[in-house]
């Protein structure tokens, strides 16, 4: 497992994405996944950068483990932020028309259609979410 502990800002979502691409680089981890890897981690960084702290200013955790059997990368974003499981959150109405729909809840609902798992937890005063995406 590799660690990286880093300011949660917007200006830092890039380094969290390249964090995670280097493991799976090391693992020859198909492109098409790893490109749904990297959205996942936009979106989840992102939501932490934006929201979890706000208006302060804290540190974000991410790990990156790779499991065998199935082979599969495990993503565990860790901050010391306001309370928040983002599963918890209706799934926006994507039937609707634009004009019609609640903002937000879009970039959620895109990690948990692609992702193979998805796991939220508050411990210890830590929000806790993982994703894990077979390869």
């Amino acid at each position: 497992m590799k660690e990286l502990m880093i300011e949660a800002t917007p200006e830092n979502v890039d380094k969290a994405i390249e964090f995670v691409d280097e493991m799976l680089e090391e693992y020859d981890c198909p492109v098409k996944i790893q490109m749904a890897i990297d959205v996942a981690v936009d979106e989840l960084f992102s939501n932490i950068a934006h929201y979890a702290y706000n208006p302060d200013k804290g540190f974000a955790t991410v790990r990156v483990d790779v499991v065998k059997d199935p082979l599969a990368v495990e993503i565990t974003f860790v901050d010391n932020g306001v309370p928040y499981d983002p599963l918890k959150k209706t799934d926006p109405d994507t039937t609707l028309s634009i004009e019609d729909r609640d903002i937000g809840g879009l970039g959620i609902l895109i990690v948990k259609k692609t992702m193979d798992h998805i796991n939220y937890e508050y411990k210890d005063g830590k929000n806790i979410l993982t994703i894990k995406k077979n390869f």
